[in-house]
């Protein structure tokens, strides 16, 4: 039997841990999509407690909470950072079979060198040792990011927000660097007028320009976008429940916006219309700018309306949704290829029904022109688990070139999540080396593992060009 959570977890053979431990775990991480927040990382935040640094926002922790049966004061609402602490240790040995087991266990060990199991008798220890070492400087924000091998972590930002600790940062000359990605979502939610109107309104003022036509509603965003670019920034990203690429035309697009400034609601018709239009905007720009573009669709969000109306979005209500994305797509897709301005380009299913469909639409627009060029992103969200992963792995594996992989992201609100790299490149090595065991794969360790070195960095490094 073998022990739990040892140098070897995931690693079945002895390929896959020589290709883990002698190719793969000393690669630095390129983190290129998270939700962690800039301002902690500008001003190197040191927290108080592991509540604040690994609970406080991690909704996946939160559903499990609630799942089991623990009342909301001591998930989002106001019990002390403690007792949020000890009722998620009662919650966690009930987790096993969950990634949350997993990643509990990982984090304690890789940030504070805890082997501990997390239980309701080892939770006050616990909590009282993670403290000591959190008050240390070598375990604020940036050391804890050091202490993962980072050298990029990519944030995701609205093209209203100003990028001033993106600019603080860059001052300083720091070991790793923090890059904004332009997340302009909030900017195309047309069904939301009032929204939009309010939307408007602090885009005016950021942008310093007037806003009373479409055409002067482009101008001020693509000026966000330069602005963006000036900082450093050479992602978007957008989080679609689908691709929009409804036919229109100009003049319709101009009458829709003067619709929506009125404050008059808009036909769902009009809506599929105008969003169309701004993401094939946004595609172009990214294109003239050689940025990458990434696309996160299949989520259905805020499905629980009271809870929404409680604690806001972002705080758990989400799920998997299951919306057609194949025709739409294509047609987006081919529409900026036909005319010369598709960007690199990286999709991400939250649906595994579509793992397939996306794994053979990269192959309609993989042009020679770059290694990679549309991409078929690692496992996503509620898929970012063992079989999600190996999923992913396997959809792209047959209809694609897993070697081209651009590798692993956090897509996290936490600094402690960082080891989900090494669950990805543990997984991954441990694929190819039944494959190998199995007789599927030469034992060529060279080869084998410079294509995990790729997978897990270098590719990455390429195709992002930080």
């Amino acid at each position: 039997m073998k022990k739990f959570l040892d140098e070897n977890f995931l690693l079945q053979s002895e390929i896959a841990q020589d290709l883990y431990h002698n190719f793969a775990k000393q690669q630095p991480i390129i983190d290129y999509h998270n939700h962690l927040i800039p301002e902690q990382i500008a001003n190197n935040k040191q927290f108080d407690n592991i509540t604040q640094v690994w609970l406080n926002g991690d909704h996946y922790k939160w559903r499990a909470m609630r799942t089991f049966g623990i009342k909301e004061k001591y998930i989002t609402g106001d019990a002390t950072d403690k007792e949020k602490f000890l009722k998620w240790a009662e919650t966690v040995p009930y987790t096993m079979r969950n990634p949350l087991y997993h990643w509990t266990h990982l984090e304690l060990q890789r940030y504070f060198g805890i082997t501990d199991l997390l239980t309701p008798k080892t939770a006050e220890k616990i909590y009282e040792q993670t403290a000591e070492k959190l008050g240390q400087p070598e375990f604020s924000v940036r050391g804890l990011l050091k202490k993962m091998n980072v050298e990029v972590v990519c944030t995701t930002d609205d093209p209203i927000d100003s990028l001033n600790y993106h600019k603080q940062f860059a001052s300083e000359k720091e070991s790793f660097k923090m890059l904004p990605a332009f997340r302009p979502d909030k900017a195309m939610q047309a069904e939301d007028v009032a929204g939009m109107n309010d939307y408007i309104q602090s885009l005016e003022k950021v942008s310093n320009k007037s806003i009373g036509t479409y055409q002067e509603y482009i101008q001020a965003l693509k000026s966000r976008h330069d602005y963006f670019a000036e900082n450093g920034c050479s992602i978007s990203d957008h989080g679609l429940e689908q691709i929009y690429a409804e036919d229109f035309s100009d003049s319709e697009i101009s009458k829709i916006f003067d619709t929506l400034r009125t404050g008059k609601a808009l036909s769902p018709e009009d809506v599929l219309k105008f969003k169309s239009a701004m993401l094939l905007q946004f595609a172009e720009w990214d294109h003239e700018k050689g940025w990458v573009q990434q696309y996160h669709l299949g989520a259905l969000r805020n499905n629980n309306a009271r809870m929404l109306r409680v604690n806001g979005p972002d705080t758990g209500w989400d799920s998997i949704g299951d919306f057609s994305q194949a025709r739409a797509l294509s047609k987006f897709l081919n529409r900026l290829d036909d005319q010369d301005k598709l960007a690199k380009t990286i999709l991400y299913n939250l649906n595994p029904a579509d793992n397939e469909l996306i794994a053979t639409m990269i192959g309609n627009f993989n042009d020679g022109s770059i290694k990679g060029k549309i991409q078929f992103g690692s496992a996503w969200w509620f898929l970012d688990q063992k079989d999600g992963m190996t999923k992913q792995i396997n959809a792209l594996s047959n209809m694609g070139l897993l070697s081209c992989l651009v590798g692993m992201l956090t897509d996290s609100r936490s600094f402690l999540s960082f080891p989900r790299h090494e669950y990805f490149r543990r997984l991954i090595c441990d694929i190819f080396g039944q494959d190998v065991v199995n007789g599927e794969l030469p034992d060529d360790r060279d080869l084998i593992g410079g294509i995990i070195k790729d997978i897990s960095y270098n590719n990455a490094k390429t195709y992002f060009n930080f």
